[in-house]
């Protein structure tokens, strides 16, 4: 098998369901990575997360660099190995954590210097250093680094980074390209910066084709711009991206925002909400979300989500899993995550179908009518 292919089967307006294929698996598009911080999809185990339908899962940088360290999971195997995971893992920059997590953070054009959150320690983390980390690791896509702003930055702000992404991007392709572990089986993508802008997104779009990459991330968004202006800067965004590469939305996100987002062309996700959000007492069902915690649910003999397939709402009933969360036992929060990672599965399923048949607009107006209804 080749190193990396995208192979769109069907479209339907600018939705697009296809295949990327890699060494280590088939990752069926449009699709969702289940977030895996820190070597871990939390709560899970790995055979559930693969019977959840999901294909590939995302790695972090940052956190696994200063926790257990990218030299030692490579000492160990690797990535896929050290956490018992035989499909493709994408891992992040570490770019969105630096800036988020850290403190005393100096951002220069050599990189991004900061005291980690864990310790105090001081770290940088370059293009290259990135671009090592994720080597060590033995990550199967690899994400260019990139430098963040938040949605309140102005123009000049935004532009500043944008510019320095892609001299960063560049940096990393060199560093990517100088081969090493892993070398023969990676992929690397490069990230589209430029916050609202539209010119700026076109310009940071035609400098990361110039350098060239297998794939092509949207980032800047989900940073507190809010829905509106995010599925506005999706009118325009994917379309500036080669057409024939994967687009792949950082960071998002809510059911409806991924709704919306294939329907502007986007091919791959990340979020850890549906993991947090069952860690939290949050379920999430055709019918918006449901807080288990809530009192009207003791006595409830439903499942999470009538007409569920998932293993928590085939065995378990709302007043089980009500109490489980509200006495704080962990099974609480595993039968919660399972049924969460169920449902963004079976949405990225129902997306992939609607598309291949052409009728992904009734698909997306009945699911977003349904779903936005208040419980």
């Amino acid at each position: 098998m080749s190193r990396f292919s995208f192979q769109i089967s069907a479209t339907d307006g600018a939705a697009r369901t296809g295949t990327i294929a890699m060494q280590r698996g088939e990752i069926r598009t449009p699709a969702f990575m289940p977030v895996g911080t820190a070597a871990t999809v939390k709560a899970m185990r790995p055979q559930e997360v693969r019977a959840s339908g999901a294909d590939i899962i995302l790695g972090n940088t940052y956190h696994l660099m200063l926790r257990p360290g990218a030299e030692r999971v490579a000492r160990l195997g690797g990535l896929h190995r050290f956490m018992g995971w035989e499909r493709p893992i994408l891992t992040d920059s570490g770019g969105y954590q630096v800036m988020s997590l850290s403190e005393l953070t100096k951002v220069s054009e050599e990189g991004v210097s900061f005291a980690s959150h864990l310790d105090g320690t001081r770290h940088m983390l370059s293009p290259e250093r990135s671009i090592e980390v994720q080597r060590l690791l033995g990550s199967d896509i690899v994400m260019a680094f990139d430098q963040l702003v938040p949605a309140s930055a102005t123009r000049e702000e935004a532009a500043a980074a944008m510019e320095r992404s892609v001299r960063w991007a560049k940096r990393s392709r060199d560093e990517f390209d100088r081969g090493g572990e892993h070398a023969e089986s990676a992929a690397l993508f490069g990230i589209q910066q430029g916050g609202l802008d539209e010119q700026l997104r076109k310009s940071s779009a035609d400098a990361l084709i110039d350098v060239g990459f297998d794939g092509y991330a949207v980032g800047g968004l989900a940073v507190g711009e809010g829905h509106e202006a995010m599925c506005a800067c999706l009118d325009y965004a994917p379309g500036q991206l080669p057409a024939d590469k994967p687009h792949y939305l950082m960071g998002v996100g809510k059911p409806d925002d991924i709704v919306e987002a294939v329907r502007r062309g986007i091919d791959m996700f990340d979020c850890v909400l549906p993991t947090r959000s069952g860690r939290t007492g949050q379920a999430f069902t055709a019918d918006g979300p449901l807080n288990i915690r809530n009192a009207k649910f003791g006595e409830d003999q439903d499942p999470l989500e009538p007409g569920c397939p998932c293993p928590t709402c085939t065995k378990f009933e709302r007043a089980y899993v009500h109490h489980l969360v509200r006495s704080g036992e962990i099974l609480g929060a595993m039968l919660m995550t399972e049924h969460n990672l169920w449902f963004y599965q079976r949405l990225m399923q129902g997306l992939r179908d609607a598309i291949a048949e052409t009728r992904l607009s009734a698909f997306a107006a009945e699911f977003l009518k349904r779903y936005r209804v208040a419980r």
